[in-house]
């Protein structure tokens, strides 16, 4: 007998399996299974099927199983994820069909979507439970936590859209700054600041196929439209919070949102890691006031390259001044609307000062070296940088949150996504951060068990219905081939 006769004697030749034998014992569906219990979905769900018209509904645990699927095995599309369902045993068995029974289509889970899905908290649910399970097994340790963001390109062409003209939104603590200004004017006998009565305005791009996504724009990075997933995790790599912004939002004024996400869960830590694009003021007044002690790096001053900057300028808290490299004093004047204290120089020791020419390019000889009201507070976190507690915590934001990205964009399909809008685009960033944190959760809580390298998935055979032959033998399948 050929070879290849013999190959088609052996796909023809019938056995019977058990699905069970199938899935090998230690694949990842199992522990997932183990783990994590979907019955949930049906109290949450209950108020969007009819039990008494039309035809008979899909089970919704199978259609969230099904996405779960997707996201926990990086599949592209649910198109896909439905070919490999029809496939793969191990989908099958997590998903509780037989081997003959039909697969939804790859259409069910987006019209469910809009019919059911749209306006119900039920991922973040996932999200939040999956979280739960992981706390009350004493895997996630909020003593130290990690915050940081990252952009997600959008589905738009980045060559359609239009320019329009937008009014410039306030700061997000403008009422907290204009109170101590108007505080610090009033002790110096000035009258409080007077509100703008034009508005300000700035053009923007607006896509014209996703108008939620934001023109992302960020050094030598490719300019696109994007969104920006904000993500905070602890020292192991649990995801414990996120939320998703448009990309032309600057990360620094998402801080004291995630600190008020993470103060609801109770779960405000004792040290907080972030990046140097997060290290303002406001954040490290905003940080210290919550018992919180920041993690931040050094930032390098801006300004002109050929000026000397702010740095080599001393201050003394004493007598409230600046003193300059060439031991001259720098005075305050006043507070600006933007909560800076202005320190000038006498532009009469300037004029002659051999330092000028790289000092300042004031025509009336006249440095100027500005000071926020909120300094102090970013003092103390440039101090804590110093500290080996926080620089051992800093270090590790490399192999946490950078962590976290890298797996959710190479392994989960985070890199772009495939919808538009806003509401859609979180859909997505929560499964896929909660699929880790599932994946991670089944690999801790359920150990990989012991199974003999000859041991076969047809134990536990019924029947086995082949032509009698003596020279060729009964061939069975091994786990390997599942």
């Amino acid at each position: 007998m050929s070879d290849q006769e013999f190959t088609k004697q052996k796909r023809n030749q019938l056995e019977m399996y058990s699905l069970e034998d199938l899935v090998p014992q230690n694949h990842l569906l199992r522990k997932v299974d183990q783990v994590f219990d979907l019955s949930f979905v049906y109290d949450l769900v209950k108020d969007r099927y009819s039990l008494d018209n039309g035809r008979p509904s899909i089970d919704p645990v199978i259609l969230i199983k099904i996405v779960l699927i997707q996201h926990l095995f990086g599949i592209k599309s649910m198109r896909q994820t439905i070919k490999e369902v029809e496939s793969n045993f191990a989908y099958r068995w997590y998903l509780g069909l037989g081997v003959m029974d039909k697969v939804p289509h790859f259409s069910t889970f987006g019209k469910n979507y809009v019919r059911r899905f749209d306006d119900n908290n039920l991922f973040n649910e996932i999200f939040e439970r999956i979280l739960e399970t992981a706390k009350e097994n004493g895997l996630v340790d909020h003593t130290s936590l990690f915050i940081d963001s990252t952009h997600i390109k959008a589905n738009p062409n980045k060559n359609k859209y239009e320019k329009i003209e937008v009014e410039k939104t306030a700061k997000h603590y403008q009422d907290e700054l204009e109170k101590e200004i108007n505080e610090i004017r009033e002790a110096e006998g000035k009258k409080p600041l007077k509100l703008k009565e034009e508005k300000e305005t700035k053009t923007i791009k607006v896509s014209t196929t996703d108008p939620e996504a934001g023109y992302y724009v960020k050094s030598e990075r490719e300019k696109q439209f994007a969104y920006s997933g904000h993500v905070c995790c602890d020292k192991n790599g649990w995801v414990v919070d996120l939320h998703v912004t448009p990309g032309n939002i600057h990360d620094s004024t998402q801080l004291p949102v995630m600190i008020d996400r993470l103060e609801v869960k109770d779960l405000l830590p004792r040290y907080l890691a972030v990046d140097a694009g997060y290290k303002t003021p406001h954040n490290a007044k905003y940080v210290l006031e919550k018992y919180i002690f920041p993690a931040m790096p050094y930032k390098r001053p801006v300004g002109p390259k050929d000026l000397m900057n702010k740095n080599e300028f001393v201050y003394d808290e004493v007598y409230d001044v600046y003193i300059c490299p060439n031991n001259q004093l720098l005075e305050y004047r006043r507070t600006d609307a933007e909560g800076y204290r202005l320190y000038m120089s006498n532009p009469q020791m300037c004029r002659e000062c051999p330092l000028l020419n790289v000092c300042t390019k004031s025509q009336n000889h006249t440095k100027v070296v500005t000071r926020h009201i909120w300094q102090d507070e970013l003092d103390i976190a440039e101090d804590l940088r110093f500290v080996d507690t926080i620089k051992e915590i800093y270090r590790l934001r490399s192999q946490t949150i950078e962590r976290r990205f890298a797996d959710a964009k190479e392994q989960h399909g985070l890199r772009w996504t495939r919808f538009r809008g806003i509401k859609k685009v979180t859909m997505e960033t929560t499964l896929i951060f909660a699929c880790m944190n599932l994946k991670k959760m089944a690999y801790f809580l359920v150990p990989d068990q012991e199974v003999a390298s000859n041991n076969y998935a047809c134990k536990s055979i019924f029947f086995i219905f082949r032509k009698k032959r003596k020279d060729k033998p009964i061939f069975k399948m091994s786990l390997s081939t599942v």
